[in-house]
């Protein structure tokens, strides 16, 4: 389905642009020879329909290419990170069994080493251009009858550790993207979207590499965020009109941008998600980039779009909007009763862009999905106007002496502190109370401030019981791949004190 869309773009004009990348615009027709290319070293590879390709290839042309070889020939993509590490990888693959791994240039020696050690058939892709040695050593996957309407699997570490996967169908990733235009009109044909949130986060694949091929739009591809200044100069070279980043990137760009004294022009819509937004960082923000930002939520398992502030106009800070079209709605408690709207709980969905169940999990498909409903993990507040406001995950709730704390509300009040750049709050075990707040800090450069000036700071502003127990300043915060600051990183550092 989605193959044939991108098909379509493709040859409606063969000579328009389709994508830029490292300082050159691919032209429709250049793309499509180059997914002919794919298509036919994949095909000669014996790979087929219902089959799996594991790709670990930073964001390129040859990545978009790919994709669409892998549809075109009725196969499952299945996009990896390469940083994930070895021992998780090889945990994944176990979980996936695909056809094969297709390895970016980049990948190191010993990655591939430990690929092929684990039997897996391996063959490196460059960014741009077939070489003629795209071979794949070692014995193939055969197919077997896993569901062909799939498109995507993508692969997540889970609460556990242990590997968990989630399907989309075609279905699925047009309809997220069809809800998308509908809810956002400002996206239109004549637009350019920056690429460089990573292919194997569902954002950067579904908005980011996908939607532009049915918008039928270009695309500004860049391999990845670090370091901004490259960033900034593609933006600068391209005129994209679209931004989508995650707000950690939007604070690198910002404060890159304010130290060299520029403000980005031409931009018409910066759009955040995949993290919190501080509304603290709008001002700086919306003065760099010329645009305010309008803020959205997702999750894998909706493909991943589930809520965005439709416009800068009707943009409500602090909130991620309302749902798409097509999407139902529940509250519920943490023991699942049914709550009023508007109000606050649990959140839960259904809709066409939801997927039916992670991959071979049948317990945790138990837990997460009842009668269609989706259980997001998320504790929101939805407003009579249906925005929607992220209060935290119910995974980081922390329960002191029987209150419930969420850590995005301490977090916000210790970033209204001037000497306060980013903050984090997890629990740390306690055993009078069960678990106790703790803050990790990123001081403002340049600033000074003591544990119990902050300490007092919420006091002040807080229930007690929310008031940080413990406050540690750090130079920098563990941050994923795709921008997120990894609580769980922080936890496990904590648990392990104890």
């Amino acid at each position: 389905m989605l193959n044939k869309i991108m098909d379509e773009y493709l040859a409606s004009k063969p000579d328009a642009k389709c994508c830029w990348f490292n300082h050159e615009w691919i032209s429709r027709k250049d793309f499509a020879r180059l997914a002919d290319e794919c298509t036919e070293i994949l095909r000669a590879s014996g790979f087929t329909e219902g089959q799996r390709l594991a790709v670990l290839m930073p964001n390129s042309p040859m990545t978009l290419a790919i994709i669409l070889a892998t549809w075109r020939l009725g196969g499952v993509f299945c996009p990896l990170n390469e940083k994930t590490g070895e021992i998780s990888l090889l945990k994944t693959l176990g979980l996936l069994k695909p056809f094969a791994v297709i390895l970016s240039e980049s990948v190191n020696e010993k990655l591939e080493s430990a690929l092929k050690g684990a039997s897996w058939p391996c063959a490196r892709f460059g960014n741009e251009k077939i070489s003629g040695n795209e071979k794949f050593t070692g014995k193939t996957q055969p197919a077997d009858d896993f569901d062909k309407t799939l498109a995507v699997i993508f692969s997540t570490s889970g609460t556990t550790g242990d590997p968990k996967a989630v399907p989309l169908t075609h279905s699925n990733i047009l309809d997220n993207i069809n809800a998308c235009l509908e809810h956002v009109p400002d996206l239109q044909p004549e637009d350019s979207l920056l690429n460089v949130l990573p292919n194997f986060h569902a954002f950067g694949f579904t908005i980011c590499c996908i939607l532009p091929f049915v918008l039928k739009a270009t695309q500004v591809i860049v391999t990845g965020f670090m370091p901004p200044s490259n960033v900034i100069k593609a933006i600068e070279e391209t005129h994209p009109t679209v931004l989508l980043l995650v707000p950690t990137m939007l604070g690198f760009a910002a404060s890159l941008l304010e130290r060299q004294g520029k403000k980005l022009s031409g931009i018409k819509l910066l759009i955040a998600g995949g993290d919190r937004y501080n509304p603290k960082m709008d001002d700086r923000v919306t003065a760099a980039f010329g645009v305010p930002v309008i803020e959205g939520y997702g999750i894998t398992e909706c493909s991943p779009v589930l809520a965005v502030n439709p416009k800068p106009s009707v943009r409500k800070l602090g909130t991620v909007g309302p749902a798409l079209p097509r999407f139902e709605l529940q509250l519920r408690s943490e023991a699942g009763e049914l709550l009023e709207i508007p109000g606050e709980g649990v959140l839960w969905c259904k809709g066409p862009s939801v997927t039916s169940g992670y991959y071979h999990a049948p317990e945790i498909n138990k837990e997460r999905f009842v009668d269609g409903w989706f259980n997001t993990g998320d504790y929101v507040k939805i407003g009579e106007d249906g925005y929607i406001k992220i209060l935290d995950r119910v995974t980081d709730i922390i329960i002191v002496g029987g209150f419930n704390v969420y850590p995005q509300e301490v977090e916000a009040i210790l970033s209204e502190h001037p000497a306060v750049n980013m903050a984090v709050v997890v629990g740390m075990p306690n055993d009078i109370s069960g678990e106790v707040p703790k803050a990790y800090i990123v001081k403002t450069q340049g600033a000074e401030v003591t544990e119990s000036e902050l300490v007092k700071f919420c006091k002040e502003r807080l229930s007690h019981y929310k008031v940080p127990r413990s406050i540690e300043f750090v130079d920098s915060l563990p941050i994923s791949s795709t921008g997120k600051i990894l609580r769980r990183v922080l936890r496990q550092k904590e648990r392990e004190k104890n």
